[in-house]
């Protein structure tokens, strides 16, 4: 093995076992199931062995029913369309094309040369090797990239004893395993001169392996993760999700008294709102008690059959307190949208207190329903009344007001903002900027250019359409500039100022993360819990409080790592009320001694925060350890980083390996005159050491841009948060100035962390303005000239991250300006140096 690469050789073997690991070889045990499966189903996981997850398999293979298989399969292939608002999916296309290439080509699916070709493509150019006697049976492939990396590699196979599969040749195999050691000397080295002389093709079969050989010393590893590994399973829990909408009762389930009651309370463009009220005997239910609190707690699932296939399912969580229970049955309303037609709809109750499940099975023939005619009446009149004005607000979706969400990212100046309006109810459309209206149009077209500013900030634009009696009919809010990370949650109804008698229909709106999902969706009336929503429409019959006492809905989103967001409403509030926006400020600090090492043990009472020169209130304070953070690493590879490209990646990769945790979350952005978002947000160590990969040192440096990219990306991302940002040189051909850098900085929240590499260690401007950069948001500057130092600093950020004090306040300033507040804390020892933001904008 040439010594360039054999300090590389136990990072290789890891990867390789990890990456051998990963593949989806099915076990004794689910080979044994699949046998029992029909031909079709045993078809398709041959086809999707390389694809599906071991939870996927798991949920599969202890499926029963097969409308729930269909339905299985339908999702897991959703789950990977890139675009599912097309009709096409293209991934679930583009994968079956490979198979047929595959079987076409190698017989069968077992092979090394078929599992490469379907992670990454056809090659550009595929060789099989003719040279008799030499080598074994052997494939020679070109990749001018694929679907996991830019840059180009090659590809050995070969048949080892010209028996069984092609198997990948790695360069620890050694040459050895390419020759046919019948007809070569066992005894003398390998001699690649002879391919050139005796076989056909000779010079392009020593490029490739000679490539390979060469790679071992800046990252072969690396690239081998990268082509290796397998599509990144959907995001989120959809499985777990697919598994607990199970309409199948546990073996031995007691019975629970329930009756269930559908009806048809309005439409929605062409389909009509269905509506089950499921009653159950409020002396059968069984009580959870904690303190003096005292509720009902039943877990709903649902399916809706269409044609035998599974069209859609559901689940709703329901828990009532006891106290305000009336009547003698437990009302539970849940509403479904569906295309005038047949249908079967199943559900399960469970009663999550006694343990007992009602289950129901029955014929739906849901009508098509008149606009201009009222929808019959439900037959029950207690349901009747109290659903009455909830059900009145279903919109029958002939009148409705779009905004269209502006193209690209990083918006600013003027930004034209267009609409799509239907229904002919409209007198006027007001359009609003961060709460503030700007103009009103009476007629269409309804849109209006709006400025931006001259960064890429957050705005909140809002369009609202108006009768001619000044009442609201449709409405349409979005976030210019608002991260595909953002995760938010908005409350369509209720609407503040409007009046609700005896009930509303509360409706929420969430925005989740690129690949990200929404775990459920909760509803509270003031603080009591009422429904728990698992998959959308979001909507749900709010009964309110008598005429008079004052309440709000709130809305609470999440996803399935726990994160959460919230919205909350004023209902039947009078004029005089006012809602107060409660800035609350959070601190992620750092404080260093004279050594520059972090300092624990200190106590609330050490610290003092100022705000603007206004001593306030600490209301959490907490020294945290582990706390989960969002990082980025931030790699120059400009041009002059050349020399220095490989420590810079070993560095970055040992961070990852040593840092991460299955709650952190981190990400790859790499710049040289353009920024380059090379990894997502991903606690995948696999993914994030792919994309450390094949990195290529040219051009120049837009180090500012690239900065106000990174930050951007943060946008809509709580906690802790940090960017590790590396360069050897000054901004050369950013678009935006330091000073727009710097107030963006201090906009975002993430504190940031600079590495001056080389000539930015020299240069006295460029290290003056990442110093301020650092400072500004609470993190550090760090200035080397040899690039294995990195390592150590980057063990230093580690250790920063994982050693902080997080202390919060609630801002005493109540005044609604918007320009930037500074921050102050203060510490009661001597020698010690507090790292924090410097302020925020409110």
């Amino acid at each position: 093995m040439p010594s360039r690469y054999r300090s590389l050789t136990v990072l290789f073997a890891l990867l390789l076992l990890s990456a051998t690991a990963a593949l989806a070889e099915y076990g004794r045990a689910e080979k044994k199931q699949i046998a029992e499966l029909a031909p079709e189903y045993r078809e398709w996981l041959i086809i999707v062995e390389h694809l599906i997850s071991d939870d996927e398999l798991e949920t599969f293979l202890g499926l029963e029913k097969e409308y729930q298989r269909d339905a299985f399969i339908r999702r897991f292939w959703l789950e990977r369309d890139p675009y599912p608002e097309t009709a096409r999916n293209e991934f679930k296309r583009r994968w079956e094309e490979r198979v047929d290439y595959a079987r076409s080509n190698f017989d069968n699916l077992e092979d090394d040369r078929a599992r490469l070709l379907l992670l990454n493509g056809a090659p550009l150019r595929r060789l099989v090797v003719k040279c008799p006697t030499r080598f074994y049976p052997m494939e020679v492939w070109f990749y001018d990239g694929s679907d996991t990396v830019g840059f180009q590699f090659f590809l050995i196979f070969v048949r080892p004893g010209d028996v069984g599969p092609f198997r990948l040749w790695y360069p620890t195999d050694g040459l050895e395993r390419l020759f046919n050691t019948m007809f070569v000397d066992r005894t003398a080295p390998p001699d690649l001169s002879e391919i050139e002389r005796f076989c056909e093709d000779g010079r392009f079969i020593v490029t490739a392996i000679a490539w390979t050989l060469n790679e071992g010393r800046t990252g072969f590893p690396l690239i081998l993760m990268r082509i290796e590994e397998r599509p990144e399973p959907p995001g989120g829990e959809w499985v777990a999700t697919f598994n607990a909408y199970s309409t199948d009762l546990p073996e031995d389930a007691a019975p629970l008294p329930a009756e269930l009651a559908v009806q048809y309370p309005g439409r929605q463009q062409s389909r009509t709102v269905t509506q089950g009220v499921l009653r159950v005997p409020r002396a059968e239910a069984g009580t959870s008690q904690l303190a003096d609190y005292r509720s009902y707690n039943f877990l709903l699932n649902g399916e809706v059959l269409r044609e035998g296939e599974l069209f859609e399912a559901f689940r709703y969580k329901f828990d009532l307190p006891s106290g305000e229970v009336q009547g003698d049955t437990l009302p539970m309303v849940f509403q479904r949208t569906l295309r005038p037609g047949e249908y079967t709809l199943i559900v399960k109750l469970e009663d999550l207190n006694s343990g007992k499940f009602f289950r129901t099975q029955q014929a739906l023939i849901v009508p098509e329903l008149d606009k201009d005619l009222p929808p019959p009446p439900p037959a029950d009149p207690e349901t009747a009344r109290l659903l009455r004005e909830a059900n009145a607000a279903i919109s029958s979706g002939e009148t409705t007001l779009q905004l269209i969400e502006p193209h690209g990212e990083l918006h600013t100046g003027y930004m034209r903002l267009d609409t799509l309006t239907t229904g002919e109810e409209f007198d006027k459309v007001t359009f609003f900027v961060d709460g503030k209206p700007v103009l009103t149009k009476k007629r269409p077209p309804y849109s209006v250019d709006v400025d931006l500013g001259d960064l890429p900030r957050t705005r909140k634009l809002r369009a609202v359409g108006y009768d001619e009696a000044g009442e609201e009919i449709a409405s349409d809010e979005i976030l210019v500039n608002a991260s595909r990370q953002r995760f938010a949650v908005r409350l369509v109804e209720p609407r503040k100022g409007r009046t609700y008698t005896d009930s509303l229909l509360a409706e929420a709106e969430v925005s989740v993360p690129d690949n990200g999902t929404v775990e459920r969706v909760e509803f509270y009336l003031n603080e009591t819990l009422l429904a728990t929503l698992y998959q959308p429409p979001y909507t749900q019959p709010v009964v309110v409080p008598p005429e008079g006492e004052i309440a709000y809905v709130r809305a609470v989103a999440y996803q399935p790592d726990g994160n959460s967001t919230e919205d909350l409403v004023f209902i039947n509030a009078p004029e005089y009320l006012e809602e107060v926006d409660v800035q609350f400020v959070e601190l992620f600090t750092t404080v260093l001694d004279r050594d520059k090492r972090p300092v624990d043990g200190l106590t609330r009472e050490s610290f003092q925060v100022f705000e603007d020169g206004v001593q306030q209130q600490i209301l959490r304070f907490e020294q945290v350890k582990d706390l989960p953070f969002h990082a980025a690493i931030m790699l120059d590879v400009s041009a002059s980083m050349d020399e220095s490209l490989d420590t810079v990646q070993q560095a970055a990769l040992s961070f990852f390996q040593n840092t991460l945790t299955p709650k952190d979350r981190a990400t790859l952005i790499t710049f040289n005159d353009r920024p380059n978002l090379a990894v997502k947000f991903t606690n995948e160590v696999n993914s994030l050491a792919g994309g450390l990969a094949g990195l290529k040192a040219e051009r120049g440096t837009a180090l500012y841009d690239s900065l106000i990219f990174t930050l951007y990306y943060f946008n809509g991302i709580r906690g802790q948060k940090a960017a590790l940002l590396l360069s050897d040189g000054k901004d050369e051909a950013s678009r935006f100035s330091f000073d727009d850098t710097l107030e963006y900085a201090r906009r975002a929240g993430v504190t940031l962390y600079a590495i001056g590499l080389k000539e930015a260690a020299k240069d006295g401007g460029a290290k003056r303005k990442l110093s301020q950069l650092a400072e500004e948001t609470g993190g550090r500057a760090f200035f080397i000239r040899d690039p294995a130092e990195l390592a150590a600093i980057y063990q230093t950020i580690q250790e920063e991250l994982r050693s902080q004090y997080l202390i919060a306040y609630q801002s005493s300033n109540s005044t609604g300006e918007t320009s930037f507040r500074e921050v102050e804390l203060k510490v009661d020892r001597s020698g010690l140096e507090v790292k924090t933001l410097s302020g925020y904008y409110p």
